[in-house]
């Protein structure tokens, strides 16, 4: 697996949260919540693409930063990799092992490579959300309840030193990789190796304080983007905009709490400037955006939400 280069809410959900071992049974229903599973890990990597405004990031209005790809281009990488997320719910249901794991995320992104004509669109994804799908399939083999402070135990009971040993390959060769080795910014790997806690200890919290608030699901999945860009070392924005561009990302997320984040009348106003601003310097964080996404299948698969 690679480097993480990342409306309204419904009153009552469509459908009740994945993860109640009692619900299915038998080699049909577990490949029926793989199925599900892989469903939504597919829609948190569209509600990560629809979501706007996103600071400097690819939307379906525009392309932000970005001059090499546009919402087509993810979207054919996502169609892409629908196979890859039932594949690893089912691998972490039986038990696989890191290798196998890694395997399964390399096929993954040949295929994303393919489908993009060369561009990465979802490497972030095809590591994070993986790990996430695996440990999420464990727990529902082993009928362990699907709640956020269990999947994250699972992920590192089952492969955090594996995990660990990753995000030390000093012969991986990436922009996160190279971002790293320059700025001492830390990345895809080192999140994995201690059970992605910006996901768990920023991202998730930040998404339900909103949601419990009364804000609606945009409102609140973009105060946990903004959290996560407060953050985060995001090698990303290290490798286009160096030291001081990352120090501005955190700034004008910072500031962008202050002021109450979208709980704040003119909310969307100060983040369309921060995208402006953003796009104009080639500012991306795209680890924060994979983040994002992953905080969005969490959020599906424990809380039952659109």
């Amino acid at each position: 697996m690679a480097e993480l280069t990342m409306h309204g809410h419904a009153a009552k959900p469509a459908w009740a949260p994945v993860g109640r071992p009692s619900d299915l049974s038998g080699a049909g229903a577990g490949r029926a919540f793989c199925q599900q599973v892989a469903r939504l890990a597919v829609r948190s990597l569209h509600a990560e693409l629809a979501l706007y405004p996103k600071p400097g990031l690819v939307s379906l209005v525009d392309n932000g930063s970005h001059t090499d790809m546009d919402a087509a281009t993810f979207m054919r990488s996502m169609f892409a990799l629908r196979r890859y997320f039932l594949r690893i719910v089912a691998a972490g249901m039986q038990d696989a092992s890191f290798h196998e794991l890694k395997r399964l995320g390399i096929e993954a992104e040949a295929r994303m490579l393919r489908a993009t004509g060369g561009i990465n669109t979802h490497r972030g994804a095809i590591f994070c959300r993986g790990l996430l799908c695996a440990a999420i399939g464990h727990c529902r083999a082993q009928g362990i309840a699907l709640e956020p402070v269990n999947i994250q135990a699972t992920l590192l009971a089952n492969w955090g030193r594996e995990l660990g040993a990753h995000s030390g390959d000093v012969h991986a060769h990436s922009h996160g990789v190279e971002a790293r080795q320059r700025y001492a910014a830390s990345g895809a790997r080192e999140e994995g190796a201690r059970g992605f806690p910006s996901v768990f200890g920023v991202g998730l919290p930040a998404l339900r304080r909103a949601l419990a608030a009364g804000r609606a699901l945009r409102e609140a999945r973009i105060d946990a983007l903004f959290a996560l860009m407060a953050h985060i070392s995001d090698t990303n924005v290290y490798h286009r905009g160096g030291s001081g561009g990352a120090l501005a990302v955190r700034r004008q997320a910072r500031a962008f709490i202050a002021r109450g984040a979208t709980a704040a009348p003119d909310w969307e106003a100060r983040a369309l400037a921060s995208h402006r601003s953003f796009s104009a310097a080639r500012l991306s964080p795209g680890g924060a955006a994979d983040l994002l996404g992953a905080v969005c299948l969490l959020q599906s698969v424990c809380d039952g939400a659109p």
